[in-house]
């Protein structure tokens, strides 16, 4: 490891500050990584503008200026996570009374090897109300406690607030925190459109609010062999809820100091709000997504980021998806609010939930774990007549499907073969969403079109549908339907 930068980026001396510019005189950053009382040397410190590592003394020291909140550290492998009620606390809030500031950061070793461990993906949870909230703290914070439950005590677990925490309804973090609180392990949180500021003049107010009660936008950690990092993808454009996916040049060249650290060929997690990548604009053959729904730079991202093998976490879109390509998985998620609490399922018809992640060494598999649903349920089956489109068949919704996954459909034991994907609404979705005046009270949530729905036409007299798929790491899921 070495030192990614020698002289700061954007510090400037300013001999008199005007009122209302910005206070970009020095402060120097100091303090020591230690666990028990020693030194731990090579770990990553940032103000967000600047990366240094600690030396042979666990010190480090750091120029930045007075336009900064923060000084924290990239978490390293097989330490403990400290967290305040399930919030992770790997930051220090910077003092600038004086020219220098001091954070000390004491680590807890681990007892055991962190190279098996799992993350949540907890992807919006948009609550605006105190019934949303309610139905956060009733249903979807037990259903993930009881599947924490189901993993050894000593399992190694943290989860990912993949934005939209809330739905512009700041009082309700309370609540947010409270729900996270229940699970018992550390959380990294995320910033969503839905957790900005809408009243900043620009997009470098937006996050003021977020900042106080969960910290920096933007930050990596480690676990094991695998280098987590996290980024704020949504820009704001200084009008009520105007914002496009885009990474500003300072997260840039923060991520690039960052990826110094990180050796050639590891494995590398990105959670961000707004997808990088979606085919939405391909099912609905649109030529424009307005800039909200994916990132506008994503292929300069792509660029620094190979050399890893990448798994991509978002969320945003109210479907679920996974998407390939050469080194990135982009695991693009279906939200714990559903259909903004309007009923059990997504757009897509997805059921509300997470997505589950269990990692060993550099590799990931993964389920997606619906609420109050066994962590099996991955299959929706529909008899012939309930597709308007295709009512001759049986439509089979398989939301957690890739390209990786092999399905066969049988009709009373006798096999259909494999199933015709094709791009189409969800029934359910659309009964339950379809329509001006449904869902009630939020009228204007829509079905969204999908690629994980899978077609088969049983004989006339058919009684018995049964579906079996088996996912990439082998893992069979079987449902079945009486006609």
């Amino acid at each position: 490891m070495g030192v990614a930068v020698a002289t700061p980026i954007t510090i400037v001396r300013a001999a008199v500050v005007q009122p209302g510019s910005s206070d970009l005189s020095v402060i120097t950053l100091k303090g020591r990584v230690s666990s028990n009382g020693r030194a731990i040397p090579g770990i990553a410190v940032t103000d967000g503008l600047n990366v240094t590592v600690t030396n042979a003394n666990g010190e480090y020291n750091l120029l930045t200026n007075k336009t900064t909140k923060f000084v924290y550290i990239s978490m390293p492998s097989g330490y403990e996570f400290p967290h305040e009620k399930s919030l992770a606390k790997f930051f220090k809030e910077i003092v600038h009374t004086q020219n220098e500031f001091n954070a000390d950061f004491e680590l807890k070793k681990l007892s055991k090897s962190d190279d098996k461990h799992t993350f949540i993906v907890f992807s919006d949870p948009q609550i605006q109300n105190q019934q949303d909230a309610q139905l956060l703290l009733e249903h979807s914070a037990p259903d993930l406690k009881a599947l924490i439950d189901t993993y050894p005590k000593d399992a190694l677990i943290h989860g990912i607030g993949c934005g939209d925490l809330v739905w512009d309804n700041f009082e309700l973090y309370a609540d947010y925190k409270q729900a996270i609180g229940m699970s018992g392990i550390p959380f990294f949180n995320l910033i969503g459109n839905h957790d900005m500021d809408n009243e900043a003049r620009s997009d470098e107010g937006s996050s003021d609010t977020f900042k106080k009660h969960f910290g920096p936008t933007y930050y990596s950690y480690n676990r094991g062999q695998v280098h987590y990092i996290v980024l704020d993808d949504v820009f704001f454009l200084g009008a009520t809820k105007k914002y496009i996916g885009y990474i500003t040049e300072t997260q840039l060249q923060w991520l690039e100091q960052d990826l110094k650290l990180v050796k050639s060929g590891s494995t590398v997690v990105l959670s961000l709000h707004i997808p990088t990548f979606t085919g939405q604009l391909r099912r609905e053959k649109s030529k424009d997504d307005g800039l909200g729904g994916s990132v506008a730079n994503r292929k300069l991202l792509y660029e620094m980021l190979k050399g890893y093998q990448v798994h991509i976490m978002s969320g945003h879109t109210h479907f679920n998806e996974i998407w390939q390509e050469d080194h990135i998985t982009e695991h693009v998620h279906g939200t714990v609010c559903g259909g903004w609490w309007t009923g059990d399922i997504c757009g897509d018809g997805t059921p509300n939930g997470y997505g589950v992640y269990e990692v060993d060494g550099g590799k990931l598999s993964w389920y997606y774990k619906a609420t109050g649903k066994p962590k099996t349920h991955q299959i929706r089956i529909y008899p012939p007549g309930k597709h308007a489109e295709f009512n001759t068949e049986v439509c089979i919704n398989i939301w957690n499907w890739d390209k990786t996954w092999q399905v066969e459909c049988f009709a009373d034991g006798k096999s259909l073969g494999t199933p015709e994907q094709r791009t189409a609404f969800d029934p359910m979705a659309f009964d339950l969403l379809e329509g001006d005046s449904k869902p009630k009270p939020r009228g204007w949530v829509d079905p969204i079109l999908t690629d994980h729905l899978f077609f088969a036409k049983p004989t006339l007299n058919a009684k018995v549908i049964k579906v079996i798929a088996k996912d990439l790491f082998g893992h069979m899921y079987t449902e079945t339907l009486t006609l």
